[in-house]
């Protein structure tokens, strides 16, 4: 307490100083800011804001987001152009990110973290008062940011492994269970930025009969459980699961949170990344809201430049390893994540900002090491053969202006997500069959789609025992309709070319990968006039900033049902890749789908044994484990309305017909045409 009274009565003082000293309105402007935050604090501490109307609730947070939402942040202290052009880069970045990381107090706040926040505080207050000496240097004040984030690691690397793999934060979980879910102020007290598409989503789930909210319960912990009996896993021998779930959904987790708890299952839910410390390195999953503005995370996202130093990961990993030790009987027990997705955000098309922080070549590589040693930490601790998962998503609000539209949609989503998946195994069974026979596949694009590209297969030594296909249901991926394996990269070849594609947040135009011998040898895309600005984002946001990946998994998709739904309301730039995998043949770059579970022996519902899990880069995990694994599976799917052919080319010569113009073509497969109409 002393601490933080001591560090925020020094930041009021700041707008109240000389004005004209070095970076003076920088610092007043985060001054202001911290005071906004301390006077939210009070108010939570003292209850006094759980009283609030919904109104003063939102005219809070918006005080709180006021410089980073679109109309203001052009012209905002957060934004590293207008802090180069004021300070020049090098000062720029430095304040740049530690703008960046004051914004971590938000959370922190509802939370009541206040040991968190006061360290927060006083490595402002640390630069701040290096700042106003004269001859003070950018490299001073980096410094003293890179010794905040580095010694704090011992706290905030045990704090994160406890929030995410352990039950021991109840904050989300509390707010889920015992708030009044009618009165929608409860969305103000998780702590993030509610936009009005959170508001929108809670009030439909709120209007729906009991029943609806049930089936979309059942629907995604049903499929959590069914996925450790697919995969041959005992469920009895794990306790806890964590939620990944969108704000909004809160009747819905409700329930789920309570058929978890019937199954045995301890739910862990905890709030995206937020800190700096915990950003670098990790992904955002947990629970969270849509962002403020994309743009300022888009121009952020490589903030982790300035800390990004090998005496850092090498300190977080050790502290990491430290964290799991000391939880590790309660990881031994972890059952893996169950995720809810959305989609229908509105489309963003970012913007490259000049002077925002990037990763040079070093940082990349050392970021891939760190990446690759996480995992295989973490894969120590966390057993695969003991995990599983689940991810389903349904649309936001956003996807449409009409609401009896959304209506529509939403319905039709929840019956793609509970389709039945008995009469799908079946006539995936039949692709199966057929795929089973070629020692190659060789796919064609139609429509003005140039896609060709032939993909090995495995060699079947004992066919009437053996596959090289997983018949998916609705499992660990909901919705149904995928038949995958693993290719052989040697002989893998051609061209992959979808017109439009969403991969995250970023809609790729015209994009182009050619593979040579399995992996990808070039690469393009039609987003920025600029080639190089292409191929940086291709790097970025597919290759993970590698030159090359792997073809990690090919599949055919057979859920014809969500095509259609997709071209009647036409949303399908808005699905996620969750559902679009399902709409066509897709591939990933990346690790197979069976990564660290390669000698785990599963079996088909005809009881066939899947034998396509490795490729030539996987195997290398028994003498070179760090080059085995990507840590990235990125999926690209050519839709139905793109497809020319599928052949399965077998080894004599022969050639049988998959798909032909876009159509299923096999005896058994006219119900999948007739949904497509």
């Amino acid at each position: 307490m002393e601490r933080y009274e001591l560090a925020t009565e020094r930041i009021r003082q700041i707008p109240k100083e000389d004005l004209s000293v070095h970076f003076g309105d920088f610092f007043v402007s985060m001054a202001e800011f911290v005071i906004d935050v301390d006077e939210l604090k009070r108010d939570i501490d003292s209850g006094k804001y759980e009283n609030y109307d919904f109104e003063t609730l939102q005219s809070i947070q918006e005080k709180l987001y006021a410089q980073i939402l679109p109309q203001n942040y052009n012209k905002s202290f957060f934004h590293p152009d207008v802090l180069f052009e004021k300070y020049g880069e090098e000062f720029g970045q430095v304040l740049c990110v530690l703008a960046r990381e004051l914004r971590s107090i938000i959370p922190m706040a509802y939370e009541r973290k206040e040991e968190n926040i006061s360290s927060v505080l006083e490595v402002f207050l640390e630069i701040y008062t290096a700042a106003k000496e004269e001859d003070v240097t950018a490299k001073q004040l980096e410094d003293i940011f890179f010794w905040y984030m580095f010694d704090y690691l011992d706290v905030t690397v045990p704090e994160r492994v406890r929030e995410t793999l352990t039950p021991q934060n109840h904050f989300i979980r509390d707010i889920i269970e015992n708030a009044d879910l009618n009165d929608l102020r409860y969305l103000f007290l998780f702590g993030q930025y509610i936009s009005n598409s959170e508001i929108a989503m809670a009030k439909y789930l709120n209007a729906l009969p009991e029943e609806t909210i049930k089936k979309m319960a059942d629907t995604y912990t049903q499929g959590y459980q069914k996925g450790f009996v697919v995969l041959g896993k005992d469920l009895s021998k794990v306790k806890n699961v964590s939620l990944h779930c969108p704000i909004g959904f809160e009747r819905v987790v409700k329930v789920a949170i309570q058929n978890f708890l019937d199954m045995g299952l301890e739910p862990i839910l905890y709030r995206t990344p937020y800190r700096l410390a915990d950003i670098v390195g990790e992904r955002s999953r947990g629970c969270g809201g849509q962002s403020p503005n994309r743009q300022y995370d888009y121009d952020h996202r490589f903030d982790g430049a300035l800390i990004l130093k090998k005496a850092f990961t090498d300190r977080k990993l050790a502290l990491l390893e430290m964290a799991y030790e000391e939880n590790k009987e309660i990881l031994d027990v972890y059952a893996g994540p169950a995720v809810i997705e959305t989609f229908g955000e509105k489309s963003f098309v970012p913007v490259n900002t000049e002077h925002a922080l990037s990763y040079s070549d070093k940082q990349k590589k050392l970021r891939l090491d760190f990446s690759n040693e996480f995992s295989m930490l973490l894969n120590r601790y966390v057993q695969t053969e003991k995990t599983s998962f689940t991810i389903i998503a349904w649309p936001l609000p956003d996807i449409v202006e009409d609401k009896e539209c959304y209506r529509k949609i939403f319905d039709e989503i929840i019956r793609i997500n509970t389709l039945d998946y008995q009469h799908y195994q079946r006539m995936q069974q039949i692709i199966i069959d057929a795929l089973d026979q070629a020692e190659c596949i060789h796919v064609q694009g139609g429509q003005g789609n140039d896609t060709d590209v032939t993909v090995k297969l495995h060699s079947l030594k004992d066919p009437k025992k053996q596959t090289n296909f997983e018949n998916c249901v609705a499992d660990v991926n909901i919705p149904v309709g995928e038949v995958f394996t693993s290719p052989v990269l040697k002989g893998t070849n051609g061209l992959l070319h979808v017109g439009r594609v969403y991969i995250g947040d970023i809609l790729f135009k015209d994009l182009r990968l050619w593979f040579c011998d399995g992996m990808v040898s070039k690469y393009s895309c039609q987003n920025f006039e600029n080639e190089s600005e292409n191929q940086s984002l291709i790097e970025e946001v597919l290759l993970k900033n590698r030159k090359s990946l792997p073809l990690g998994e090919f599949a055919i998709g057979t859920n014809t049902t969500a095509y259609a739904v997709a071209k009647k309301y036409q949303i399908f730039d808005q699905l996620p890749i969750l559902i679009a995998e399902k709409m066509g043949p897709h591939f990933a770059i990346g690790d197979t789908c069976y990564s660290h579970e390669e000698d785990e022996v599963t079996y088909n519902p005809d009881g066939k044994a899947i034998i396509a899990k490795d490729n030539e880069v996987s195997l290398l995990r028994h003498n070179n484990r760090e080059k085995a694994y990507m840590n990235c599976h990125t999926d690209i799917t050519i839709p139905y309305d793109e497809l020319g052919d599928i052949h399965a080319i077998c080894a004599d010569g022969k050639e049988i017909a998959i798909v032909v113009d876009g159509k299923f073509a096999l005896e058994g497969l006219e119900e999948l045409n007739e949904a497509m109409g």
